[in-house]
């Protein structure tokens, strides 16, 4: 499977507990991967990336959840972040990082001001300032170069005006257009930052604690889209050497992180070595093998389905936790073929995820999902636009509505997706079969190193692609309108996160307004639920499971605990190896 999105940090203590009761294992007796004796320092320690390679090292354009886990646990730190513990309301709570504090408002979360620690430099011994974060903040806006990540957010509410395209008058530090807009919004005094915005904003520290948009970043050592995977440390390691795509990285200690300032990364082993290449099935013969490298290695690639009988091997090192993550399907709306609403009508409902299910591994891999937003959210609500299609499709009602497509037949489409693995060319047969049955004829196109970059292309050539996703805190307003606010998505370069290019329209975007504007939590679950059953009607986008999580990790490996809390993934703040 692709990259997945984090849930980041989770407000609401009943969701913090629903999630941690998810991923503290199975009936089975599966484990929620803490295991491995006591850490210390000393080690090398390796990062089996696999096939999957990382797409951005840069703290503005990431937003693979992969990523920001292991980014922010070893070389990137912000203002606050979550600390590392498997408590359901502590893991989930913002602590102070950069910042001596978790933030001050005075008006109900209108503007947030924070204070820059002493003692806290970048891997080149300068202080972090105040100007480092905001000009970590005013990249965003950057839309012809920093592509990819979380901005939608601060095009939300940040106290910017909106200019003829739908977006932020201000256009970013690279032509400053609209500089004095942003210097209003986002002002310096001192070591203190503020922010301002156009509503209230209280989950403004679960944002920034999680992902990493808000990160600082240094204005002298920024060359745009050519930093895209370097690495401008402030953490307790840095890159030794460059970044090589395809192959990984090693990270060594940076002498300038101060651990008395950090309440978070215990950084116990001496290096990580991030390998990028092999297959997961390489990676887990080696794992399961537990000799040479394997021994001090973890991952975020899950045991592949052919391997699944022989997890028992591993013991305690199996670890079996469910994600955050929704995977769905989305026709693209750029597509000649899916203009026509029958035919992505007919698309819905000849699409079998019962048979990806089971081509992905079965009921200990997936469950099916329903709804693009995971149940863990609050006001959660299964999409009725989905009832129809069951569980395995319904042929016949797919090839009446086929019959009205106005595409000449046979419907010839293109299946675009996250390949090279047989796991993953399993499940994307699977889908074909069933969309075949229905009348469409379809081509599959995997793409094996390089995804996401691919298909965030507005004119990329699919005609229906495949996501991950889950929410970046505990509202349904993390996304709805991360994937499908056509305002804050759709450029001339990139269509950001809403991978389908759809537009609602004034109705969708108003009911989006609606939404955010809902001071109530439980009114506002309300509205995004509706928000999300028209999306379901509009076919903008079709759930195929939420994902299990099956890990193994090497036994020479200390400290080991999967993030349960946070987004499942192994907490790298805590992990060490036997020297």
């Amino acid at each position: 499977m692709a990259f997945k999105k984090p849930l980041a940090a989770v407000a609401a203590t009943a969701l913090a507990a629903t999630l941690a009761a998810c991923g503290g294992g199975s009936d089975d007796g599966n484990n929620n991967g803490s295991s491995g004796g006591k850490a210390e320092k000393g080690g090398n320690a390796i990062f089996l990336v696999g096939v999957r390679n990382v797409e951005h090292w840069d703290p503005q354009r990431m937003y693979i959840g992969r990523d920001l886990n292991n980014s922010g646990r070893l070389f990137y730190r912000s203002l606050v972040a979550l600390p590392a513990s498997d408590d359901p309301v502590i893991g989930t709570t913002p602590v102070a990082d950069l910042a001596t504090d978790t933030g001050t408002t005075n008006d109900g979360g209108k503007s947030w001001s924070f204070t820059v620690r002493d003692g806290v430099k970048w891997e080149d011994g300068k202080d972090i300032t105040c100007e480092d974060f905001k000009y970590g903040a005013s990249r965003n806006f950057a839309t012809d170069v920093i592509i990819g990540g979380p901005a939608n957010y601060l095009f939300t509410y940040l106290d910017i005006p909106t200019g003829g395209d739908k977006l932020p008058a201000y256009k970013g530090p690279y032509n400053k257009k609209g500089q004095d807009l942003f210097d209003k919004a986002v002002t310096c005094d001192g070591k203190t930052i503020t922010y301002r915005f156009k509503k209230a904003w209280p989950d403004f520290p679960l944002s920034i604690a999680q992902l990493r948009y808000m990160d600082p970043y240094r204005e002298d050592l920024d060359k745009g889209d050519a930093n895209n995977f370097s690495i401008i440390s402030n953490g307790p390691y840095k890159l030794d050497g460059t970044w090589k795509e395809g192959t990984g990285g090693k990270f060594v200690r940076n002498t300038n992180w101060d651990e008395s300032t950090d309440p978070i990364r215990k950084a116990y082993p001496d290096t990580w070595d991030f390998r990028e290449g092999d297959t997961d099935e390489a990676i887990y013969e080696q794992l399961l093998a537990d000799s040479g490298d394997a021994q001090y290695s973890v991952t975020e690639r899950r045991l592949p389905p052919a391997l699944f009988s022989r997890k028992d091997e591993a013991g305690d090192r199996y670890s079996q936790v469910e994600s955050p993550y929704v995977d769905y399907v989305l026709p693209n709306f750029n597509s000649s073929v899916f203009k026509d609403a029958n035919c992505r009508e007919a698309l819905k409902l000849a699409t079998d995820r019962a048979a990806w299910i089971k081509a992905g591994g079965g009921d200990q891999y997936f469950k099916s999902a329903d709804s693009v937003i995971n149940p863990g959210v609050p006001g959660y609500k299964a999409n009725p636009a989905f009832e129809a299609m069951g569980a395995s499709g319904d042929p016949d009602a797919a090839k009446a509505a086929l019959d009205k497509c106005s595409a000449p037949k046979p419907v010839k489409i293109k299946f675009t997706y996250s390949g090279g693995t047989p796991t993953s060319d399993k499940q994307a047969s699977a889908l074909k079969a069933g969309w075949d049955k229905a009348g469409f004829d379809t081509e599959l196109d995997p793409l094996e190193d390089t995804y996401y970059s691919v298909i965030q292309k507005p004119d990329a050539d699919f005609d229906v692609t495949w996501g991950g996703w889950g929410a970046d805190w505990s509202s349904a307003g993390t996304v709805i309108p991360p994937l499908f606010d056509s305002r804050i998505n759709l450029t001339g370069d990139s269509n950001g996160n809403d991978y389908g290019n759809y537009k609602g329209g004034p109705e969708v975007d108003q009911m989006i307004d609606d939404a955010y504007a809902e001071p109530d939590l439980a009114a506002a679950a309300n509205k995004w639920s509706a928000v999300d059953a028209k999306l379901g009607e509009d076919v903008a986008y079709i759930p195929l499971e939420i994902t299990i999580f099956n890990f193994v990790h090497g036994g020479k490996i200390t400290g080991y605990a999967n993030n349960v809390s946070v987004n499942g993934y192994a907490d790298l703040a805590v992990l060490g190896v036997q020297s």
